[in-house]
């Protein structure tokens, strides 16, 4: 099984990461074991519209997908449980192989049998690894990659811009979840019930695991707001009171100030126009835009941009 991601890569980027202003950890020490079931925790419940207002624009255009890409190869790009995938790939009957790309091993091993088993007809290969590092990429074209659930949104503009000239060779399936009421964005990310915080949290108990660090969770407060200068959802902890923390395994020696935020991960929400000039810049055009019924999320199939002949929408 080929393995995208190292850790020296990986404890680099949380080094630097944590010694910007503000300090950040990377996203990835979200989805451990431990944290990829929470996040498929945190997709059932009430508030969290984003899966299931994007499943209803996959059973609404799936086959127009398949008809429009004629997919042999499907590579997803951080699939979890790959429900709404399932869609796709009951349309795409072109399709000879699925490849599913997570860090999360042990998830990553659960969707690849279940999908396996479920679609027999299909070769499935899966990669362990963080989609931001991968190379070249498995399967015969014409290929599709999919990036659903806003899962881009997590990436800033610089990084977005990177990964989408990287991919810009091959039609890419992206979910977008759309600018709203900023009270509802903000009750998505912080439940009544607290699964989001626990997911959070566990970015720091995997921290404290795997680099013998000492973040104290009692000294922090889950803090998720939204940015509306960036039009993102900031999602961070706030330092109770002034104190300090080790992370051996990086030699690092981290002062906290009295309210200084730690940034997780942002989940940065799209408009059209906006949107559309990032894939032009990477020699993309949208192809087809997809919104659900209510406007909270839009499917984009993106092509190189030689290869846009038309563009529909709902």
């Amino acid at each position: 099984m080929p393995n995208a991601l190292t850790r020296p890569d990986l404890y680099e980027e949380t080094r630097l990461s944590l010694e910007r202003e503000p300090k950040e950890l990377s996203p990835v020490w979200l989805y451990d074991e431990r944290g990829s079931r929470l996040y498929e925790e945190i997709t059932r419940l009430p508030g969290y519209y984003l899966p299931r207002a994007e499943a209803e624009i996959l059973r609404s255009h799936s086959a127009e997908i398949a008809r429009l890409t004629e997919a042999r190869t499907l590579v997803e790009l951080g699939p979890g449980n790959a429900q709404n995938t399932r869609l796709l790939l009951d349309a795409l009957g072109t399709l000879e192989r699925f490849v599913p790309v997570d860090v999360s091993a042990e998830m990553l091993r659960e969707t690849a049998g279940a999908i396996a088993a479920a679609y027999p007809r299909i070769a499935v290969q899966e990669i362990v690894g963080d989609f931001q590092r991968l190379g070249a990429l498995p399967g015969r074209s014409p290929r599709l990659i999919a990036l659903l659930g806003s899962t881009i949104g997590n990436l800033y503009p610089e990084q977005r811009a990177d990964l989408l000239a990287s991919l810009a060779g091959d039609s890419l399936l992206l979910g977008l979840d759309l600018v709203k009421d900023f009270a509802r964005l903000e009750a998505a990310y912080d439940d009544d019930i607290g699964v989001t915080e626990a997911f959070a949290r566990n970015a720091l108990t995997a921290v404290n695991r795997e680099l013998d660090a000492t973040f104290d969770q009692r000294l922090f407060v889950y803090e998720p707001r939204w940015d509306a200068e960036h039009e993102w959802m900031d999602i961070a902890f706030r330092a109770l009171e002034e104190h300090a923390v080790s992370v051996r395994r990086l030699g690092l020696e981290l002062g906290f100030e009295t309210g200084e935020r730690l940034r997780i991960e942002i989940s940065a929400k799209f408009r059209r126009e906006s949107f559309e000039a990032e894939l032009e810049g990477a020699g993309l055009g949208a192809a087809a835009w997809w919104t659900d019924p209510a406007g909270d999320f839009a499917v984009v199939l993106a092509r190189p941009e030689g290869q846009v002949t038309r563009r529909e929408e709902t």
